[in-house]
Protein backbone atom coordinates (compact mmCIF):
# COMPACT_ATOMS: atom_id res chain seq x y z
CA UNK A 1 0.00 0.00 0.00
CA UNK A 2 1.25 3.37 -0.83
CA UNK A 3 1.66 5.50 2.21
CA UNK A 4 0.33 8.29 0.67
CA UNK A 5 -3.11 6.44 0.32
CA UNK A 6 -6.15 7.50 2.46
CA UNK A 7 -8.02 4.65 4.77
CA UNK A 8 -10.96 4.56 6.87
CA UNK A 9 -9.59 3.27 9.71
CA UNK A 10 -5.85 2.73 11.08
CA UNK A 11 -4.57 1.11 14.17
CA UNK A 12 -1.55 1.83 15.76
CA UNK A 13 -0.17 -1.88 17.41
CA UNK A 14 -0.45 -5.08 16.25
CA UNK A 15 -1.51 -6.52 20.32
CA UNK A 16 -4.54 -8.42 20.86
CA UNK A 17 -6.47 -5.57 21.16
CA UNK A 18 -5.85 -4.19 18.22
CA UNK A 19 -5.75 -7.26 16.06
CA UNK A 20 -9.07 -7.89 17.09
CA UNK A 21 -10.46 -4.42 16.58
CA UNK A 22 -8.89 -4.63 13.27
CA UNK A 23 -10.40 -7.93 12.54
CA UNK A 24 -14.05 -6.97 13.01
CA UNK A 25 -13.80 -4.14 11.23
CA UNK A 26 -12.40 -5.76 8.45
CA UNK A 27 -15.81 -7.75 8.86
CA UNK A 28 -17.56 -5.14 8.83
CA UNK A 29 -16.32 -3.97 5.38
CA UNK A 30 -14.13 -0.97 6.47
CA UNK A 31 -10.86 -0.27 5.03
CA UNK A 32 -8.42 -0.74 7.68
CA UNK A 33 -4.37 -0.44 8.51
CA UNK A 34 -2.63 -1.77 10.77
CA UNK A 35 0.90 -0.32 12.16
CA UNK A 36 3.46 -1.78 14.20
CA UNK A 37 6.41 -0.57 15.58
CA UNK A 38 7.95 -4.21 16.21
CA UNK A 39 9.06 -7.10 13.64
CA UNK A 40 5.81 -9.15 14.52
CA UNK A 41 2.78 -9.24 15.77
CA UNK A 42 1.72 -9.82 19.44
CA UNK A 43 2.85 -6.59 22.11
CA UNK A 44 3.70 -8.23 25.34
CA UNK A 45 2.32 -11.44 23.51
CA UNK A 46 5.39 -12.60 21.58
CA UNK A 47 7.77 -15.14 21.75
CA UNK A 48 11.60 -15.46 21.26
CA UNK A 49 13.44 -18.18 20.35
CA UNK A 50 17.36 -18.46 22.04
CA UNK A 51 20.12 -20.38 21.42
CA UNK A 52 17.11 -23.01 20.29
CA UNK A 53 14.64 -22.44 23.40
CA UNK A 54 11.10 -20.73 22.75
CA UNK A 55 10.82 -18.22 25.53
CA UNK A 56 7.80 -15.75 25.86
CA UNK A 57 8.44 -12.71 26.72
CA UNK A 58 7.31 -13.11 30.62
CA UNK A 59 5.54 -15.84 32.10
CA UNK A 60 2.70 -16.61 30.62
CA UNK A 61 -0.64 -18.90 30.64
CA UNK A 62 -3.74 -19.14 28.04
CA UNK A 63 -7.18 -19.52 29.44
CA UNK A 64 -9.11 -21.25 27.35
CA UNK A 65 -12.35 -20.36 29.59
CA UNK A 66 -12.59 -16.83 27.85
CA UNK A 67 -15.02 -15.78 25.89
CA UNK A 68 -13.58 -13.78 23.49
CA UNK A 69 -10.39 -16.60 23.17
CA UNK A 70 -13.52 -19.00 22.51
CA UNK A 71 -15.69 -16.97 19.74
CA UNK A 72 -11.90 -15.53 18.32
CA UNK A 73 -9.24 -18.58 18.21
CA UNK A 74 -9.33 -22.22 16.48
CA UNK A 75 -7.85 -23.34 19.75
CA UNK A 76 -7.38 -26.85 18.66
CA UNK A 77 -4.39 -25.31 15.68
CA UNK A 78 -2.64 -23.90 18.72
CA UNK A 79 -1.69 -26.84 19.72
CA UNK A 80 -2.67 -26.33 23.85
CA UNK A 81 -0.51 -28.27 26.24
CA UNK A 82 -2.23 -27.93 30.07
CA UNK A 83 -0.65 -27.52 33.60
CA UNK A 84 -1.56 -28.98 36.07
CA UNK A 85 -5.08 -27.53 37.51
CA UNK A 86 -3.70 -26.11 40.83
CA UNK A 87 -0.08 -25.44 41.91
CA UNK A 88 2.13 -26.76 44.35
CA UNK A 89 3.21 -24.25 47.31
CA UNK A 90 6.81 -24.53 48.82
CA UNK A 91 7.36 -23.07 52.64
CA UNK A 92 9.99 -24.31 54.66
CA UNK A 93 8.13 -28.16 55.64
CA UNK A 94 8.45 -28.68 51.45
CA UNK A 95 6.06 -28.57 49.32
CA UNK A 96 1.87 -29.01 49.93
CA UNK A 97 -0.18 -29.48 46.53
CA UNK A 98 -3.30 -27.30 46.38
CA UNK A 99 -5.65 -28.45 43.10
CA UNK A 100 -8.88 -28.40 41.99
CA UNK A 101 -10.45 -32.22 43.84
CA UNK A 102 -13.09 -32.50 40.96
CA UNK A 103 -10.22 -32.65 38.36
CA UNK A 104 -7.15 -34.32 40.23
CA UNK A 105 -9.38 -36.34 43.20
CA UNK A 106 -6.12 -38.64 43.54
CA UNK A 107 -3.92 -35.85 44.12
CA UNK A 108 -5.89 -34.01 46.46
CA UNK A 109 -4.81 -35.65 49.52
CA UNK A 110 -2.68 -32.32 50.94
CA UNK A 111 -6.20 -30.53 51.07
CA UNK A 112 -7.62 -33.17 53.46
CA UNK A 113 -8.82 -31.42 56.49
CA UNK A 114 -5.85 -29.65 58.68
CA UNK A 115 -3.41 -31.17 56.73
CA UNK A 116 -2.97 -27.79 55.06
CA UNK A 117 -6.17 -25.63 55.29
CA UNK A 118 -8.92 -26.70 58.08
CA UNK A 119 -12.36 -27.87 56.97
CA UNK A 120 -13.91 -24.11 57.88
CA UNK A 121 -11.58 -22.64 55.02
CA UNK A 122 -12.13 -25.84 52.33
CA UNK A 123 -15.86 -25.32 52.86
CA UNK A 124 -15.48 -21.23 52.24
CA UNK A 125 -13.15 -22.11 49.19
CA UNK A 126 -15.81 -24.81 48.07
CA UNK A 127 -18.81 -22.47 48.41
CA UNK A 128 -17.12 -19.64 46.27
CA UNK A 129 -15.67 -22.08 43.54
CA UNK A 130 -19.21 -22.95 43.25
CA UNK A 131 -20.73 -19.69 43.01
CA UNK A 132 -18.26 -18.26 40.74
CA UNK A 133 -18.68 -21.13 38.22
CA UNK A 134 -22.35 -20.84 38.29
CA UNK A 135 -23.04 -17.30 38.52
CA UNK A 136 -23.45 -15.72 35.28
CA UNK A 137 -20.76 -13.46 35.11
CA UNK A 138 -22.75 -10.39 34.16
CA UNK A 139 -24.50 -10.76 37.57
CA UNK A 140 -20.67 -11.36 39.35
CA UNK A 141 -19.89 -7.69 37.23
CA UNK A 142 -22.38 -6.37 40.01
CA UNK A 143 -21.05 -8.03 43.37
CA UNK A 144 -20.79 -5.22 45.85
CA UNK A 145 -16.76 -4.20 45.68
CA UNK A 146 -14.22 -4.23 47.84
CA UNK A 147 -10.60 -5.71 47.59
CA UNK A 148 -10.03 -9.45 46.86
CA UNK A 149 -8.58 -9.63 50.45
CA UNK A 150 -11.71 -8.70 52.07
CA UNK A 151 -14.27 -10.35 49.56
CA UNK A 152 -11.87 -13.42 50.54
CA UNK A 153 -12.28 -12.73 54.43
CA UNK A 154 -16.29 -12.06 54.20
CA UNK A 155 -16.14 -15.62 52.29
CA UNK A 156 -14.94 -16.99 55.08
CA UNK A 157 -11.55 -17.84 54.40
CA UNK A 158 -9.14 -17.40 57.33
CA UNK A 159 -6.53 -14.45 57.29
CA UNK A 160 -4.33 -17.52 57.68
CA UNK A 161 -5.04 -18.94 54.59
CA UNK A 162 -5.55 -16.13 52.32
CA UNK A 163 -1.99 -14.53 53.94
CA UNK A 164 -0.03 -17.82 53.52
CA UNK A 165 -1.98 -19.88 50.48
CA UNK A 166 -3.95 -18.08 48.68
CA UNK A 167 -2.32 -14.90 48.75
CA UNK A 168 1.25 -16.23 47.12
CA UNK A 169 -0.23 -17.44 44.41
CA UNK A 170 -2.60 -14.52 43.61
CA UNK A 171 0.27 -12.32 44.02
CA UNK A 172 1.02 -14.38 40.38
CA UNK A 173 -1.93 -13.38 38.90
CA UNK A 174 -1.81 -9.84 40.14
CA UNK A 175 1.14 -8.80 40.26
CA UNK A 176 0.51 -7.50 43.70
CA UNK A 177 1.00 -8.44 47.32
CA UNK A 178 -1.62 -6.91 49.32
CA UNK A 179 -4.52 -8.40 47.09
CA UNK A 180 -5.40 -4.67 46.37
CA UNK A 181 -7.42 -6.08 42.95
CA UNK A 182 -10.88 -5.17 42.59
CA UNK A 183 -12.85 -8.13 44.05
CA UNK A 184 -15.10 -8.49 40.31
CA UNK A 185 -12.29 -8.69 39.00
CA UNK A 186 -10.78 -11.44 41.49
CA UNK A 187 -14.89 -12.84 40.81
CA UNK A 188 -14.46 -13.54 37.15
CA UNK A 189 -10.73 -14.70 37.05
CA UNK A 190 -11.72 -17.38 39.65
CA UNK A 191 -14.68 -17.99 37.56
CA UNK A 192 -12.58 -18.29 34.60
CA UNK A 193 -9.74 -20.66 36.21
CA UNK A 194 -12.82 -22.99 37.11
CA UNK A 195 -14.17 -23.57 34.02
CA UNK A 196 -11.38 -23.17 31.86
CA UNK A 197 -7.68 -25.05 31.50
CA UNK A 198 -4.69 -23.12 31.93
CA UNK A 199 -2.42 -24.14 28.95
CA UNK A 200 0.86 -23.14 26.63
CA UNK A 201 0.05 -22.89 22.88
CA UNK A 202 3.14 -25.50 21.76
CA UNK A 203 5.04 -22.91 19.02
CA UNK A 204 4.78 -20.54 22.46
CA UNK A 205 2.00 -17.61 23.34
CA UNK A 206 2.98 -15.80 20.02
CA UNK A 207 1.30 -17.97 18.37
CA UNK A 208 -2.12 -16.65 19.69
CA UNK A 209 -1.41 -13.15 17.65
CA UNK A 210 0.49 -14.83 14.49
CA UNK A 211 -3.00 -17.34 14.24
CA UNK A 212 -5.21 -13.66 14.55
CA UNK A 213 -2.95 -11.49 12.23
CA UNK A 214 -2.96 -14.49 9.50
CA UNK A 215 -6.74 -13.71 8.97
CA UNK A 216 -5.74 -9.93 8.40
CA UNK A 217 -6.05 -9.16 4.25
CA UNK A 218 -2.66 -9.15 2.71
CA UNK A 219 -1.25 -5.69 2.99
CA UNK A 220 -3.38 -4.36 5.97
CA UNK A 221 -0.54 -4.62 7.78
CA UNK A 222 3.11 -2.43 8.77
CA UNK A 223 5.21 -4.19 10.78
CA UNK A 224 9.15 -2.13 11.82
CA UNK A 225 6.71 1.56 11.56
CA UNK A 226 6.80 3.20 14.06
CA UNK A 227 3.85 6.53 14.36
CA UNK A 228 5.64 9.47 16.15
CA UNK A 229 2.29 10.87 16.60
CA UNK A 230 -1.44 11.16 16.09
CA UNK A 231 -2.56 14.36 13.77
CA UNK A 232 -5.52 15.83 12.42
CA UNK A 233 -4.81 13.93 9.55
CA UNK A 234 -4.10 10.47 10.70
CA UNK A 235 -0.95 9.60 12.20
CA UNK A 236 2.45 10.78 11.19
CA UNK A 237 5.05 7.91 11.17
CA UNK A 238 9.12 8.27 12.21
CA UNK A 239 10.17 8.83 8.54
CA UNK A 240 8.27 12.31 8.20
CA UNK A 241 5.34 10.37 6.16
CA UNK A 242 1.49 11.01 6.87
CA UNK A 243 -0.76 7.83 7.24
CA UNK A 244 -4.32 9.65 6.06
CA UNK A 245 -6.82 8.40 7.67
CA UNK A 246 -10.89 9.52 9.30
CA UNK A 247 -10.34 7.26 12.55
CA UNK A 248 -6.96 6.50 14.30
CA UNK A 249 -7.50 3.78 17.54
CA UNK A 250 -4.70 3.71 19.24
CA UNK A 251 -4.20 0.06 20.45
CA UNK A 252 -0.43 0.40 22.20
CA UNK A 253 1.01 -0.16 26.09
CA UNK A 254 -0.23 2.68 28.52
CA UNK A 255 2.76 4.77 28.46
CA UNK A 256 2.67 5.00 24.38
CA UNK A 257 -1.05 5.67 24.64
CA UNK A 258 -0.64 8.28 26.39
CA UNK A 259 2.13 9.70 24.63
CA UNK A 260 -0.07 9.85 21.48
CA UNK A 261 -2.88 11.16 23.25
CA UNK A 262 -1.81 13.45 24.92
CA UNK A 263 -4.09 14.16 28.11
CA UNK A 264 -5.70 10.40 28.37
CA UNK A 265 -5.75 8.94 31.99
CA UNK A 266 -4.28 5.57 32.13
CA UNK A 267 -3.73 2.81 35.61
CA UNK A 268 -0.61 2.66 37.53
CA UNK A 269 1.21 -0.27 36.21
CA UNK A 270 1.95 -3.33 37.68
CA UNK A 271 5.96 -4.57 37.16
CA UNK A 272 7.15 -7.99 36.84
CA UNK A 273 10.48 -10.00 35.98
CA UNK A 274 11.20 -13.31 34.48
CA UNK A 275 14.23 -15.11 34.29
CA UNK A 276 14.91 -18.16 32.06
CA UNK A 277 17.25 -21.20 32.62
CA UNK A 278 18.32 -24.40 31.05
CA UNK A 279 18.73 -27.01 33.58
CA UNK A 280 20.66 -30.39 32.71
CA UNK A 281 17.73 -32.47 34.72
CA UNK A 282 14.26 -31.43 34.98
CA UNK A 283 13.55 -30.17 39.20
CA UNK A 284 10.10 -31.46 38.79
CA UNK A 285 8.61 -34.38 36.64
CA UNK A 286 5.78 -32.49 36.27
CA UNK A 287 3.50 -29.55 34.46
CA UNK A 288 3.26 -28.26 37.72
CA UNK A 289 3.23 -24.27 38.91
CA UNK A 290 5.32 -23.98 42.09
CA UNK A 291 4.86 -20.87 44.01
CA UNK A 292 6.96 -19.65 46.75
CA UNK A 293 4.82 -18.91 50.53
CA UNK A 294 7.90 -17.00 51.38
CA UNK A 295 7.24 -14.06 48.66
CA UNK A 296 11.26 -13.93 47.47
CA UNK A 297 9.78 -15.07 44.01
CA UNK A 298 6.25 -15.15 42.37
CA UNK A 299 6.45 -18.53 41.09
CA UNK A 300 9.02 -21.15 38.86
CA UNK A 301 7.73 -24.11 36.98
CA UNK A 302 9.77 -26.51 34.65
CA UNK A 303 7.93 -25.25 31.47
CA UNK A 304 9.50 -28.27 29.11
CA UNK A 305 7.39 -30.55 31.30
CA UNK A 306 3.97 -28.44 29.84
CA UNK A 307 5.74 -28.12 26.34
CA UNK A 308 8.58 -30.28 25.58
CA UNK A 309 9.27 -29.13 22.87
CA UNK A 310 10.33 -25.96 23.85
CA UNK A 311 13.65 -27.05 24.82
CA UNK A 312 16.03 -27.81 21.70
CA UNK A 313 18.54 -30.24 23.31
CA UNK A 314 16.46 -32.13 26.20
CA UNK A 315 17.73 -30.04 29.09
CA UNK A 316 14.75 -28.54 30.78
CA UNK A 317 13.17 -24.93 30.77
CA UNK A 318 12.92 -23.45 34.12
CA UNK A 319 11.05 -19.97 34.43
CA UNK A 320 10.83 -17.46 37.40
CA UNK A 321 9.42 -14.74 38.00
CA UNK A 322 9.71 -12.34 40.53
CA UNK A 323 7.49 -9.24 41.49
CA UNK A 324 9.03 -5.68 40.25
CA UNK A 325 12.00 -5.31 38.02
CA UNK A 326 14.46 -4.76 39.94
CA UNK A 327 15.38 -8.59 41.06
CA UNK A 328 18.43 -9.93 41.42
CA UNK A 329 19.41 -13.64 38.70
CA UNK A 330 21.12 -15.14 41.38
CA UNK A 331 18.74 -14.60 44.21
CA UNK A 332 15.74 -15.98 41.99
CA UNK A 333 18.03 -18.74 40.91
CA UNK A 334 19.07 -19.82 44.46
CA UNK A 335 15.02 -19.58 45.32
CA UNK A 336 13.86 -21.45 42.69
CA UNK A 337 16.77 -25.12 43.50
CA UNK A 338 15.32 -24.20 47.41
CA UNK A 339 11.35 -24.28 46.10
CA UNK A 340 12.60 -27.30 43.80
CA UNK A 341 14.94 -28.70 46.13
CA UNK A 342 17.63 -28.81 43.57
CA UNK A 343 21.07 -28.03 42.73
CA UNK A 344 21.28 -25.19 40.66
CA UNK A 345 25.00 -24.43 40.15
CA UNK A 346 25.28 -26.24 36.66
CA UNK A 347 21.60 -23.99 35.49
CA UNK A 348 22.42 -22.11 32.33
CA UNK A 349 21.37 -18.50 32.02
CA UNK A 350 18.94 -17.75 29.05
CA UNK A 351 17.54 -14.53 29.11
CA UNK A 352 15.80 -12.18 31.75
CA UNK A 353 12.97 -10.05 30.72
CA UNK A 354 12.11 -7.19 33.13
CA UNK A 355 8.46 -6.06 31.83
CA UNK A 356 7.72 -2.52 33.60
CA UNK A 357 4.10 -2.70 31.94
CA UNK A 358 3.29 -6.30 32.39
CA UNK A 359 -0.46 -5.31 33.77
CA UNK A 360 -2.38 -2.82 34.48
CA UNK A 361 -3.23 -2.19 38.24
CA UNK A 362 -7.41 -3.14 38.45
CA UNK A 363 -7.89 -2.11 42.43
CA UNK A 364 -11.41 -1.33 43.63
CA UNK A 365 -13.31 0.58 42.03
CA UNK A 366 -12.49 -0.74 39.20
CA UNK A 367 -14.52 0.27 35.57
CA UNK A 368 -14.38 -3.24 33.65
CA UNK A 369 -14.72 -1.71 30.36
CA UNK A 370 -14.06 1.97 29.71
CA UNK A 371 -15.41 3.43 26.47
CA UNK A 372 -12.46 3.18 24.03
CA UNK A 373 -13.52 7.19 22.11
CA UNK A 374 -10.85 9.78 23.07
CA UNK A 375 -11.53 12.61 20.84
CA UNK A 376 -13.69 12.53 17.33
CA UNK A 377 -12.06 10.15 15.26
CA UNK A 378 -9.84 9.15 18.15
CA UNK A 379 -9.99 6.22 19.95
CA UNK A 380 -8.02 3.91 21.82
CA UNK A 381 -8.10 0.27 23.06
CA UNK A 382 -6.42 -2.08 25.47
CA UNK A 383 -6.63 -4.43 28.26
CA UNK A 384 -5.51 -1.15 30.41
CA UNK A 385 -9.28 -0.11 29.11
CA UNK A 386 -10.88 -3.46 30.58
CA UNK A 387 -9.29 -5.61 32.38
CA UNK A 388 -5.34 -6.69 32.62
CA UNK A 389 -6.26 -10.12 30.88
CA UNK A 390 -5.79 -11.93 27.09
CA UNK A 391 -10.32 -11.59 27.27
CA UNK A 392 -10.24 -7.97 28.13
CA UNK A 393 -7.54 -6.96 25.27
CA UNK A 394 -9.74 -8.61 23.20
CA UNK A 395 -13.23 -7.09 24.72
CA UNK A 396 -11.68 -3.71 24.77
CA UNK A 397 -10.38 -4.32 20.73
CA UNK A 398 -14.19 -5.41 19.90
CA UNK A 399 -15.54 -2.34 21.64
CA UNK A 400 -13.54 -0.21 19.89
CA UNK A 401 -14.42 -1.23 16.42
CA UNK A 402 -18.25 -0.98 17.24
CA UNK A 403 -17.72 2.71 18.45
CA UNK A 404 -15.81 3.34 15.44
CA UNK A 405 -18.34 1.66 13.23
CA UNK A 406 -21.08 3.61 14.72
CA UNK A 407 -19.26 6.73 14.46
CA UNK A 408 -18.52 5.99 10.69
CA UNK A 409 -21.93 5.05 9.80
CA UNK A 410 -22.83 8.63 11.16
CA UNK A 411 -21.98 12.26 9.68
CA UNK A 412 -18.23 12.66 8.18
CA UNK A 413 -15.85 13.32 10.45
Amino acid sequence: MSRSAVTEVVVVGAGLAGLACALDLTAAGRDVLVVETAEEVGGRMRTDVVRGFRLDRGFQVFNTAYPQVRRRLELRALGLRPFTPGFLLADARGSHRVVDPTRCPGQAGDLLPGALLPLRDLAALGLLGVGAAALPAALLKRLPETSTARALRRAGVSRRTVDGVLGPFLAGVFLEEGLETSSRLFHLVWRSMIRGSLCLPQEGIGAVPRQLAARLPQDRLLLGTRVEGVTADGVALADGSVLASRAVVVATGMAQAARLLPGLEVPASRAVTTFYHAAPVSPLREPTLVVDAGRQVLNTVVLSEVVPGCSPDGRALVSTSVLGTGADERAARARAGTMFRADTSAWEQLAEYRIAEALPAGPAPLLLSRATRFAPGRYVCGDHRATGSVQGALASGARAAREVLVDLAGPRQ
